[in-house]
Protein backbone atom coordinates (compact mmCIF):
# COMPACT_ATOMS: atom_id res chain seq x y z
CA UNK A 1 0.00 0.00 0.00
CA UNK A 2 1.78 3.56 -1.13
CA UNK A 3 0.84 6.59 1.13
CA UNK A 4 1.32 10.27 -0.74
CA UNK A 5 2.41 13.49 1.50
CA UNK A 6 3.48 16.54 -0.33
CA UNK A 7 5.21 17.14 3.25
CA UNK A 8 8.96 15.41 4.31
CA UNK A 9 6.84 13.18 7.26
CA UNK A 10 9.35 14.01 9.46
CA UNK A 11 7.66 13.31 11.41
CA UNK A 12 3.50 13.70 10.25
CA UNK A 13 1.85 12.02 12.97
CA UNK A 14 -1.81 12.07 11.42
CA UNK A 15 0.10 10.05 8.30
CA UNK A 16 2.52 7.91 10.49
CA UNK A 17 -0.37 7.27 12.90
CA UNK A 18 -2.92 5.60 9.99
CA UNK A 19 0.13 4.18 8.15
CA UNK A 20 1.05 1.97 11.17
CA UNK A 21 -2.59 1.31 11.76
CA UNK A 22 -2.65 0.09 8.05
CA UNK A 23 0.51 -2.27 8.38
CA UNK A 24 -1.29 -3.33 11.97
CA UNK A 25 -4.43 -4.55 9.24
CA UNK A 26 -1.54 -6.79 7.69
CA UNK A 27 -0.58 -4.28 4.74
CA UNK A 28 2.81 -3.51 3.98
CA UNK A 29 3.45 0.37 3.77
CA UNK A 30 5.50 2.44 2.29
CA UNK A 31 5.13 6.56 2.33
CA UNK A 32 5.77 8.64 -0.32
CA UNK A 33 7.06 11.75 1.22
CA UNK A 34 8.26 15.12 -0.41
CA UNK A 35 11.93 16.81 1.23
CA UNK A 36 11.39 19.86 -0.08
CA UNK A 37 14.36 21.47 2.05
CA UNK A 38 16.40 18.26 1.22
CA UNK A 39 17.72 18.11 4.59
CA UNK A 40 15.87 14.23 5.67
CA UNK A 41 17.01 10.93 5.46
CA UNK A 42 16.25 9.55 2.27
CA UNK A 43 14.53 6.61 3.81
CA UNK A 44 13.16 5.56 6.90
CA UNK A 45 11.97 2.94 8.70
CA UNK A 46 8.73 3.89 11.26
CA UNK A 47 8.26 0.85 13.49
CA UNK A 48 7.94 -1.01 9.90
CA UNK A 49 6.84 1.48 7.84
CA UNK A 50 9.14 2.98 5.37
CA UNK A 51 9.69 6.33 4.40
CA UNK A 52 10.64 6.70 1.26
CA UNK A 53 11.93 10.83 0.71
CA UNK A 54 11.86 12.15 -2.73
CA UNK A 55 14.11 15.23 -3.91
CA UNK A 56 13.11 17.13 -6.96
CA UNK A 57 15.30 20.39 -6.18
CA UNK A 58 14.54 23.10 -2.92
CA UNK A 59 11.23 24.06 -3.04
CA UNK A 60 9.71 26.75 -0.69
CA UNK A 61 6.61 26.53 1.47
CA UNK A 62 3.69 28.72 0.99
CA UNK A 63 0.98 29.26 -1.83
CA UNK A 64 3.72 30.84 -4.80
CA UNK A 65 3.97 29.69 -7.60
CA UNK A 66 7.22 27.96 -7.17
CA UNK A 67 5.41 25.86 -4.15
CA UNK A 68 2.97 24.68 -6.77
CA UNK A 69 5.87 23.81 -9.63
CA UNK A 70 7.56 21.74 -7.12
CA UNK A 71 4.88 19.94 -6.05
CA UNK A 72 3.88 18.75 -9.20
CA UNK A 73 7.28 18.03 -10.21
CA UNK A 74 7.03 15.58 -6.35
CA UNK A 75 3.61 14.22 -7.91
CA UNK A 76 4.86 13.09 -11.03
CA UNK A 77 8.25 11.27 -10.12
CA UNK A 78 5.56 9.29 -7.93
CA UNK A 79 3.45 8.73 -10.26
CA UNK A 80 5.92 7.37 -12.65
CA UNK A 81 7.20 4.95 -9.59
CA UNK A 82 3.95 3.62 -8.29
CA UNK A 83 2.86 3.08 -12.04
CA UNK A 84 6.25 1.06 -12.61
CA UNK A 85 5.03 -1.34 -9.96
CA UNK A 86 1.52 -0.68 -9.10
CA UNK A 87 0.14 -1.13 -5.38
CA UNK A 88 -2.98 -2.74 -3.75
CA UNK A 89 -4.51 0.96 -2.38
CA UNK A 90 -3.09 4.25 -2.92
CA UNK A 91 -3.77 6.38 0.12
CA UNK A 92 -3.71 10.10 -0.35
CA UNK A 93 -2.85 12.67 2.94
CA UNK A 94 -4.78 16.35 1.44
CA UNK A 95 -5.85 17.11 -1.88
CA UNK A 96 -2.75 18.16 -3.78
CA UNK A 97 -2.02 14.14 -3.20
CA UNK A 98 -5.44 13.32 -5.70
CA UNK A 99 -3.69 13.72 -8.75
CA UNK A 100 -1.64 10.42 -8.00
CA UNK A 101 -4.59 8.35 -6.62
CA UNK A 102 -6.97 9.08 -9.95
CA UNK A 103 -4.28 8.83 -11.71
CA UNK A 104 -3.26 5.05 -10.62
CA UNK A 105 -7.33 4.47 -10.62
CA UNK A 106 -7.07 5.33 -14.60
CA UNK A 107 -4.91 3.91 -15.48
CA UNK A 108 -4.53 0.44 -13.26
CA UNK A 109 -7.72 0.21 -11.72
CA UNK A 110 -5.82 0.63 -8.02
CA UNK A 111 -8.68 2.58 -5.62
CA UNK A 112 -7.78 5.26 -3.67
CA UNK A 113 -8.18 6.73 -0.21
CA UNK A 114 -8.31 10.54 0.54
CA UNK A 115 -7.37 11.47 4.08
CA UNK A 116 -8.65 15.09 4.14
CA UNK A 117 -6.55 16.90 7.18
CA UNK A 118 -7.91 20.32 6.09
CA UNK A 119 -9.63 22.41 3.62
CA UNK A 120 -6.44 22.74 1.61
CA UNK A 121 -7.81 24.86 -1.04
CA UNK A 122 -8.12 27.89 1.91
CA UNK A 123 -4.21 28.11 2.34
CA UNK A 124 -3.56 29.52 -0.97
CA UNK A 125 -4.95 32.54 0.93
CA UNK A 126 -3.49 32.06 3.94
CA UNK A 127 -0.79 35.21 2.77
CA UNK A 128 -3.55 37.38 1.82
CA UNK A 129 -6.87 36.18 2.76
CA UNK A 130 -8.69 39.21 0.89
CA UNK A 131 -7.09 39.03 -2.43
CA UNK A 132 -9.17 38.42 -5.27
CA UNK A 133 -6.47 36.31 -7.62
CA UNK A 134 -6.09 34.27 -4.55
CA UNK A 135 -9.69 33.88 -3.95
CA UNK A 136 -9.78 32.32 -7.94
CA UNK A 137 -7.30 30.61 -7.24
CA UNK A 138 -8.93 29.11 -4.10
CA UNK A 139 -12.18 28.22 -6.26
CA UNK A 140 -10.20 26.40 -8.48
CA UNK A 141 -8.57 24.32 -6.76
CA UNK A 142 -11.76 23.29 -4.62
CA UNK A 143 -13.52 22.68 -7.85
CA UNK A 144 -10.80 20.13 -8.58
CA UNK A 145 -10.52 18.72 -5.50
CA UNK A 146 -14.02 18.03 -4.97
CA UNK A 147 -14.31 16.26 -9.01
CA UNK A 148 -11.01 14.12 -7.89
CA UNK A 149 -12.50 13.29 -4.09
CA UNK A 150 -15.84 11.90 -5.74
CA UNK A 151 -13.48 9.07 -7.17
CA UNK A 152 -12.28 7.82 -3.94
CA UNK A 153 -13.54 4.57 -2.16
CA UNK A 154 -13.39 6.09 1.08
CA UNK A 155 -12.97 9.93 2.59
CA UNK A 156 -12.09 10.28 5.89
CA UNK A 157 -11.38 13.95 7.28
CA UNK A 158 -9.73 15.20 10.44
CA UNK A 159 -13.50 16.90 11.96
CA UNK A 160 -17.39 16.48 12.57
CA UNK A 161 -20.56 18.12 14.37
CA UNK A 162 -20.38 17.37 18.42
CA UNK A 163 -23.94 18.57 18.45
CA UNK A 164 -27.16 18.84 16.30
CA UNK A 165 -27.24 22.73 17.01
CA UNK A 166 -23.18 23.10 17.21
CA UNK A 167 -20.81 24.47 14.90
CA UNK A 168 -20.34 22.07 11.74
CA UNK A 169 -17.15 20.10 10.74
CA UNK A 170 -15.26 18.59 7.82
CA UNK A 171 -17.73 15.75 7.33
CA UNK A 172 -20.59 18.44 7.50
CA UNK A 173 -18.77 20.34 4.79
CA UNK A 174 -18.30 17.46 2.51
CA UNK A 175 -21.80 16.49 2.67
CA UNK A 176 -22.90 19.92 1.66
CA UNK A 177 -20.80 19.50 -1.57
CA UNK A 178 -22.24 15.91 -1.52
CA UNK A 179 -19.94 13.77 -0.71
CA UNK A 180 -19.35 11.29 2.35
CA UNK A 181 -16.49 11.77 4.81
CA UNK A 182 -15.50 9.99 7.83
CA UNK A 183 -14.46 12.02 10.82
CA UNK A 184 -11.05 10.62 12.60
CA UNK A 185 -10.02 12.95 14.64
CA UNK A 186 -6.00 13.67 15.31
CA UNK A 187 -6.06 12.87 19.47
CA UNK A 188 -2.84 11.26 20.54
CA UNK A 189 -2.90 7.45 21.72
CA UNK A 190 -2.10 6.74 25.54
CA UNK A 191 0.10 6.04 27.36
CA UNK A 192 -0.04 10.22 28.32
CA UNK A 193 2.97 12.00 30.37
CA UNK A 194 2.24 13.23 34.16
CA UNK A 195 -0.89 15.30 34.20
CA UNK A 196 -0.47 18.70 35.23
CA UNK A 197 0.19 20.73 38.60
CA UNK A 198 -1.29 23.66 39.29
CA UNK A 199 1.21 26.46 39.44
CA UNK A 200 2.36 27.82 43.00
CA UNK A 201 2.55 31.62 41.46
CA UNK A 202 4.71 32.02 38.23
CA UNK A 203 3.12 30.21 35.21
CA UNK A 204 2.87 29.78 31.30
CA UNK A 205 0.77 30.31 28.71
CA UNK A 206 2.98 28.02 25.35
CA UNK A 207 2.09 27.74 21.78
CA UNK A 208 3.93 25.02 20.89
CA UNK A 209 3.90 23.95 16.73
CA UNK A 210 3.99 25.65 13.13
CA UNK A 211 4.61 29.37 13.37
CA UNK A 212 2.54 30.94 10.48
CA UNK A 213 0.36 33.29 11.80
CA UNK A 214 1.97 36.54 12.92
CA UNK A 215 -1.61 38.27 13.33
CA UNK A 216 -2.48 35.03 16.63
CA UNK A 217 0.94 36.49 17.92
CA UNK A 218 0.40 39.99 17.71
CA UNK A 219 -2.86 39.33 19.57
CA UNK A 220 -1.13 37.03 22.15
CA UNK A 221 1.11 39.60 23.33
CA UNK A 222 -1.55 42.17 23.44
CA UNK A 223 -3.90 40.22 25.44
CA UNK A 224 -1.08 39.43 27.68
CA UNK A 225 -0.28 42.44 28.12
CA UNK A 226 -3.99 43.21 29.44
CA UNK A 227 -3.07 41.58 32.63
CA UNK A 228 -1.82 43.39 35.47
CA UNK A 229 1.96 42.80 35.28
CA UNK A 230 2.56 41.09 38.58
CA UNK A 231 -0.12 38.76 37.22
CA UNK A 232 1.29 38.11 33.78
CA UNK A 233 2.13 34.75 32.28
CA UNK A 234 5.52 33.74 30.59
CA UNK A 235 5.79 33.38 26.84
CA UNK A 236 6.75 29.73 26.13
CA UNK A 237 7.27 29.31 22.16
CA UNK A 238 8.34 26.47 20.30
CA UNK A 239 8.02 25.67 16.69
CA UNK A 240 9.69 26.42 13.36
CA UNK A 241 7.53 27.84 10.32
CA UNK A 242 6.98 30.79 7.80
CA UNK A 243 6.41 33.18 10.09
CA UNK A 244 9.08 32.05 13.48
CA UNK A 245 11.67 34.43 12.70
CA UNK A 246 9.53 37.33 12.75
CA UNK A 247 7.70 36.21 15.69
CA UNK A 248 10.71 35.39 17.68
CA UNK A 249 12.25 38.93 16.98
CA UNK A 250 8.58 40.50 18.28
CA UNK A 251 8.79 38.53 21.15
CA UNK A 252 12.47 39.81 21.86
CA UNK A 253 11.65 43.58 21.20
CA UNK A 254 9.05 43.19 24.53
CA UNK A 255 11.35 41.35 26.80
CA UNK A 256 13.92 43.86 25.76
CA UNK A 257 11.35 46.28 26.88
CA UNK A 258 10.52 44.62 29.97
CA UNK A 259 6.57 44.43 28.91
CA UNK A 260 6.96 40.13 29.50
CA UNK A 261 9.40 37.51 29.76
CA UNK A 262 9.34 34.94 27.15
CA UNK A 263 11.28 31.92 25.68
CA UNK A 264 11.96 30.89 21.64
CA UNK A 265 12.95 28.18 20.71
CA UNK A 266 12.87 25.61 17.24
CA UNK A 267 11.56 23.04 15.51
CA UNK A 268 11.17 20.09 17.89
CA UNK A 269 10.52 16.38 17.70
CA UNK A 270 7.39 13.93 18.34
CA UNK A 271 9.30 12.45 20.75
CA UNK A 272 10.15 16.22 23.30
CA UNK A 273 6.45 17.15 22.32
CA UNK A 274 5.38 15.70 26.26
CA UNK A 275 8.30 17.62 27.88
CA UNK A 276 7.49 20.95 26.04
CA UNK A 277 3.88 20.79 26.93
CA UNK A 278 5.50 19.60 30.67
CA UNK A 279 6.53 23.47 30.85
CA UNK A 280 3.02 25.17 30.36
CA UNK A 281 -0.04 25.99 32.21
CA UNK A 282 -2.26 26.83 29.03
CA UNK A 283 -1.93 26.28 25.94
CA UNK A 284 -2.84 29.16 23.06
CA UNK A 285 -4.16 27.51 20.34
CA UNK A 286 -6.45 30.70 18.31
CA UNK A 287 -6.13 31.40 14.73
CA UNK A 288 -7.16 33.69 12.46
CA UNK A 289 -10.80 32.98 10.67
CA UNK A 290 -10.38 35.10 7.57
CA UNK A 291 -8.79 31.96 5.71
CA UNK A 292 -12.16 29.95 5.86
CA UNK A 293 -11.17 26.54 7.32
CA UNK A 294 -11.50 27.74 10.83
CA UNK A 295 -14.87 28.62 10.18
CA UNK A 296 -15.52 25.61 8.84
CA UNK A 297 -14.46 22.79 11.46
CA UNK A 298 -10.29 22.72 11.59
CA UNK A 299 -9.45 21.15 14.85
CA UNK A 300 -6.40 22.17 16.51
CA UNK A 301 -3.80 19.06 17.00
CA UNK A 302 -2.31 20.75 20.46
CA UNK A 303 -5.71 21.06 22.05
CA UNK A 304 -6.13 17.54 22.13
CA UNK A 305 -1.97 17.22 23.03
CA UNK A 306 -2.28 19.40 25.86
CA UNK A 307 -5.15 17.89 27.10
CA UNK A 308 -3.79 14.48 27.36
CA UNK A 309 -1.22 16.04 29.95
CA UNK A 310 -4.11 17.80 31.96
CA UNK A 311 -3.19 21.52 30.12
CA UNK A 312 -6.10 23.66 29.31
CA UNK A 313 -6.57 25.94 25.96
CA UNK A 314 -8.03 29.23 24.93
CA UNK A 315 -9.34 28.83 20.98
CA UNK A 316 -11.49 30.66 18.97
CA UNK A 317 -15.38 31.28 20.38
CA UNK A 318 -17.73 30.61 17.34
CA UNK A 319 -16.45 27.65 15.84
CA UNK A 320 -16.04 23.69 16.04
CA UNK A 321 -13.37 24.00 17.76
CA UNK A 322 -14.67 25.91 20.66
CA UNK A 323 -17.72 23.76 20.63
CA UNK A 324 -15.38 20.60 21.48
CA UNK A 325 -13.24 22.26 24.05
CA UNK A 326 -16.57 23.54 26.25
CA UNK A 327 -18.49 20.42 25.83
CA UNK A 328 -15.42 17.99 26.77
CA UNK A 329 -13.92 20.69 29.07
CA UNK A 330 -10.44 20.84 27.56
CA UNK A 331 -10.49 24.89 28.06
CA UNK A 332 -12.11 28.03 27.11
CA UNK A 333 -13.31 30.47 24.59
CA UNK A 334 -12.65 34.06 23.17
CA UNK A 335 -13.53 35.97 20.82
CA UNK A 336 -10.72 36.41 17.76
CA UNK A 337 -9.09 40.42 17.80
CA UNK A 338 -10.72 41.07 21.40
CA UNK A 339 -7.41 40.94 23.83
CA UNK A 340 -9.12 41.81 26.77
CA UNK A 341 -11.39 38.81 26.80
CA UNK A 342 -8.64 36.85 25.65
CA UNK A 343 -6.28 37.97 28.56
CA UNK A 344 -9.45 37.22 30.93
CA UNK A 345 -9.63 33.43 29.39
CA UNK A 346 -6.12 32.72 29.85
CA UNK A 347 -6.54 33.67 33.97
CA UNK A 348 -9.54 32.15 34.24
CA UNK A 349 -7.98 28.64 33.23
CA UNK A 350 -4.67 28.99 34.61
CA UNK A 351 -5.28 26.79 37.41
CA UNK A 352 -7.47 24.27 35.65
CA UNK A 353 -6.28 20.62 34.97
CA UNK A 354 -8.24 19.03 32.55
CA UNK A 355 -8.59 15.57 31.22
CA UNK A 356 -8.87 13.88 27.92
CA UNK A 357 -12.09 11.43 27.37
CA UNK A 358 -12.22 10.56 24.36
CA UNK A 359 -7.87 9.24 22.86
CA UNK A 360 -6.88 8.06 20.11
CA UNK A 361 -8.31 4.89 21.06
CA UNK A 362 -11.33 5.88 19.84
CA UNK A 363 -10.25 7.39 16.57
CA UNK A 364 -8.41 3.97 15.47
CA UNK A 365 -11.90 2.01 15.69
CA UNK A 366 -13.46 4.68 13.71
CA UNK A 367 -10.66 4.60 10.98
CA UNK A 368 -11.14 0.66 10.82
CA UNK A 369 -14.80 1.05 10.63
CA UNK A 370 -14.20 3.76 7.59
CA UNK A 371 -11.67 1.41 5.98
CA UNK A 372 -13.60 -1.40 6.44
CA UNK A 373 -15.32 -1.76 3.04
CA UNK A 374 -11.89 -0.75 0.95
CA UNK A 375 -9.86 -3.01 2.77
CA UNK A 376 -12.31 -5.97 2.21
CA UNK A 377 -12.00 -5.07 -0.96
CA UNK A 378 -8.59 -5.74 -1.11
CA UNK A 379 -9.20 -9.35 -0.01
Amino acid sequence: MAMVVTNPCAPDPRVLRHAVWMQEAGYRVTVHAFDREERHPMSENHRGVRVMRYRVGSVPYGGTVSTYRGIRRFLRVVERTLANDPPALVYCHDADTLRVGTALKKAHGVPFVFDMHDLQHTWVRYAAPQSNLRALASRRLKQRMLQRAAEAGVIITSSQQVRADGRRGFVEWLAHHGLEGHAVENRPLPPFEQGKDKPVKEWTVGYIGRVRDLKAFELLIEAVKTIPPAQRPKIRLAGDGTAASRVRTMLMEEVERGTLEAEVTGAFTQSELPELISTIDVMYAMYGPLRGNILQGALPVKMFDAAAQGIPSVVNHDCLMGDIATEEGLGTTAPWGDAQAIGEALLRVKETVVELGATGEREHQRWLDAMKPVLDGLQ
